[in-house]
C-alpha cells in the first residue's frame, strides 16, 4: 500500500500529494491524529485507489483530493479505479482489513506541481451543474454512506428540495415492521436561507465533482420536535386528497328511479314548453 498526503498550496495549481512512508501499516496513519488531513490510498493488489477524508478535513481539501485521485489514476493507465473510503464506518470489516494492509513502495509517484501544465478552472475543481438530475438517484447515493456516530439525520436538501425522514408502517404481519423513508416537504425559496431554528452539522456528498446533496444532523440526544422547521418552502401541490371509497361507488350506480322532485321540475318543464 502507498499513501500519498493531500497538501493545499498557497498559489497555482494549489495542490499536491506527498508520499508517506512513515509507519508500518495504514492504520499508523488513518487514525485520530488524522482527523484534519486527506490522504489518498493506493492498493496495488486489488487497484483500487482510496480517498480517506478526515471528519474534520476542509471542503477545499477533500475537492482537491477527488481531483488528485483522479490525476493519480491517469498515472497508472486508468487500470485502477477509485473509491471513497468514507463510505465505510470504522467498525466496518472492509474498513479494518484495508487498516491492517502494510505500508510499501510501489509505482505510483506524487503528483507536484510540475504535473500541471495549464491552469484549472473554476468548473474544473467543482462542478455544480443540475443538468439531467435526478433526486431519487442521488438521495439512493447518498443513503450508501452510514451516518456520523451519535447523530440523527434531520434534512436533506437535493437539488432545491428539502426532505426529512420519516417511520413508515410496512407490515403489521407477526411483528410490526417499519422503515425510514425520505419525505419531500417542499422546494426551497430562491435567494439565501438560514437554518437559524436549530444548531445543524451539516455534511456535504459528492459525486463525480457534483454536488448530490446536503444533509443536516442534529446529536441523537437532542429532543427538540422531529419536524421543526422555520425557513420558507414551497410546498408542493397535492390533488390526491383521502374519500370515501362507499361514496366513490354510489357516485357510479344508476338509481332505480328518479326522485319526485326531479320528476316535478321535469313536468314543468313540459308545460311551460306546451
Amino acid at each position: 500500500m502507498q499513501i500519498f498526503e493531500v497538501i493545499p498550496l498557497t498559489e497555482f495549481p494549489f495542490m499536491e500529494t506527498r508520499e508517506v512512508i512513515k509507519g508500518e501499516i495504514v492504520s499508523d496513519l488513518l487514525n485520530e491524529n488524522s482527523k484534519e488531513r486527506v490522504f489518498l490510498v493506493v492498493d496495488h493488489d486489488e487497484k483500487r485507489i482510496w480517498t480517506y477524508n478526515g471528519p474534520k478535513s476542509s471542503l477545499k481539501t477533500q475537492v482537491y483530493g477527488g481531483i488528485l485521485a483522479g490525476m493519480l489514476r491517469q498515472q497508472l493507465k486508468l487500470f485502477y479505479r477509485t473509491y471513497p473510503l468514507n463510505i465505510y464506518t470504522e467498525d466496518d470489516d472492509k474498513f479494518k482489513e484495508i487498516l491492517e494492509k502494510p505500508i510499501g513502495g510501489g509505482r505510483a509517484k506524487p503528483i507536484e506541481k510540475s504535473s500541471f501544465s495549464t491552469p484549472i478552472e473554476d468548473r474544473v475543481i467543482l462542478d455544480i451543474s443540475l443538468r439531467n438530475f435526478k433526486a431519487n438517484k442521488a438521495i439512493e447515493y447518498i443513503n450508501q454512506f452510514p451516518p456520523p456516530m451519535n447523530m440523527i439525520r434531520r434534512f436533506i436538501i437535493v437539488g432545491g428540495i428539502i426532505y426529512t425522514e420519516e417511520e413508515i408502517i410496512e407490515a403489521f404481519v407477526k411483528e410490526k415492521k417499519t422503515t425510514i423513508k425520505p419525505v419531500k416537504l417542499g422546494r426551497l425559496n430562491d435567494g439565501f436561507t438560514f437554518f437559524k431554528d436549530h444548531n445543524y452539522s451539516t455534511r456535504l456528498i459528492i459525486n463525480d465533482r457534483k454536488i448530490q446533496g446536503l444533509e443536516l444532523y442534529i446529536n441523537e440526544k437532542d429532543r427538540s420536535p422531529p419536524l421543526e422547521l422555520e425557513i420558507p418552502i414551497i410546498h408542493e401541490d397535492k390533488f390526491n386528497k383521502p374519500g370515501s371509497i362507499k361514496k366513490l361507488i354510489k357516485a357510479f350506480q344508476i338509481p332505480v328511479q328518479i326522485p319526485e322532485n326531479n320528476n316535478k321540475i321535469h313536468k314543468n318543464d313540459s308545460t311551460n314548453k306546451s
